[in-house]
C-alpha cells in the first residue's frame, strides 16, 4: 500500500520537528488517521505511542516506517513527490502521486518553425513542434510572437512587414490548458532579455488584456483605418464588459499622441474583431 501524499507530508514535518525533540505529539486527525492505518497495514505496532486522542511520534518509529518504504522500493521520509513528473516520481520509487506530480506539459511549448523535410510526410510551409522552454537558446530569436488561437498560430505567416526587422522571430501558441503553463514559463524567463514580445489575437477586451498579463509589448493588428470599417459588435461580446474597465484605466493613462489610444476608443464603443477576420496587413502596435 503506497503511503498517502497527506500522511507522508505530516510525516515530513514530524521528522523536521524531531531535529529539535525527542518526542512529538500530533492529534488523530485525518493524516494521522492515515498513517496509522497504513502501519497497521504493515504490522507496524504503535503501541503505547497511540492513544485515543493522538499519536506520539519518535525517531524509532519514524526509523520502522523508512525500513518499510525501501524494503517496497518506495521513497523515503524526507522526499516530497510534490510537483515531480511521473519520470522524476520513478526515480524515487515505485510510488506516484498523481494528484500533485508536475503535468508532462508543465514546460512544453508549441511552436512554429520552418519547414523540415522529413521523408513520408507531405512538405508544409511550417513545422510544428512541441519543445520545452529550458531547451530553447532564446539569445537565437530577436522577438517573441505569441498566437492566441490555435488555428490562427497553425497558418501564422512570419513573412510579414511588422516582423521584418526581427532576426528569426520565435513564433509560440498562447497555449490553453496543454500549453498555457509551459508558455507562461517562456513569457517569464523572455522578458528577461528585454527584446520585443507581440501578441498576436484577437482585437476584444479579453484579448487585449490577456496580451498585457503575459507581458507583451506590442499587439499586432491590421491597420487602423481597415479596422474601423470591419470591427463589429457582434465580436465584442457583453460577456466582455469586465475587461473594458481595465482598458478605460489604461486608456486615460496614455499620452494623447499613443498608437494604442485610437484601438482602444474602438473597443469602447463596443466593436472587435476575431483574430480569424483579419486581412491585409498587419502592424505592431505598442502597449507600453
Amino acid at each position: 500500500m503506497n503511503l498517502p501524499s497527506r500522511a507522508r507530508n505530516g510525516l515530513n514535518g514530524v521528522a523536521r520537528e524531531l531535529l529539535r525533540q525527542p518526542t512529538v505529539e500530533k492529534p488523530r486527525r485525518q493524516w494521522v488517521e492515515d498513517v496509522v492505518a497504513w502501519c497497521r497495514q504493515q504490522d507496524i505496532d504503535l503501541g503505547m505511542r497511540l492513544s485515543s486522542q493522538a499519536l506520539r511520534f519518535d525517531a524509532e518509529l519514524l526509523a520502522q516506517i523508512d525500513s518499510v518504504l525501501a524494503s517496497a522500493h518506495l521513497a523515503p521520509l524526507g522526499r516530497s513527490l510534490s510537483g515531480l513528473s511521473s519520470a522524476a516520481q520513478a526515480k524515487e520509487g515505485v510510488e506516484e502521486d498523481k494528484a500533485t506530480r508536475e503535468s508532462p506539459r508543465a514546460w512544453r511549448v508549441l511552436l512554429s518553425l520552418p519547414p523540415q523535410p522529413t521523408p513520408g510526410l507531405a512538405s508544409e510551409p511550417r513545422c510544428s513542434r512541441d519543445v520545452d522552454v529550458r531547451h530553447l537558446t532564446l539569445g537565437a530569436f530577436g522577438a517573441l510572437v505569441q498566437v492566441e488561437n490555435l488555428d490562427s498560430f497553425y497558418a501564422f505567416n512570419p513573412n510579414i512587414s511588422a516582423l521584418s526587422g526581427y532576426a528569426q522571430p520565435l513564433i509560440a501558441y498562447r497555449g490553453d490548458s496543454h500549453y498555457g503553463g509551459g508558455f507562461a514559463h517562456l513569457a517569464e524567463v523572455w522578458r528577461k532579455t528585454r527584446r520585443p514580445h507581440l501578441y498576436a489575437g484577437d482585437f476584444d477586451a479579453k484579448g487585449v488584456t490577456l496580451a498585457l498579463d503575459s507581458g507583451a509589448t506590442h499587439l499586432l493588428l491590421p491597420d487602423m483605418a481597415w479596422l474601423s470599417q470591419y470591427a463589429t459588435p457582434l465580436h465584442q461580446p457583453a460577456g466582455q464588459l469586465p475587461y473594458q474597465r481595465r482598458l478605460r484605466q489604461l486608456h486615460v493613462s496614455l499620452p494623447p499622441q499613443h498608437p494604442l489610444r485610437p484601438y482602444l476608443t474602438l473597443l469602447e464603443k463596443q466593436r472587435g474583431l476575431k483574430q480569424q477576420w483579419f486581412e491585409g496587413e498587419l502592424v505592431a502596435v505598442g502597449v507600453g
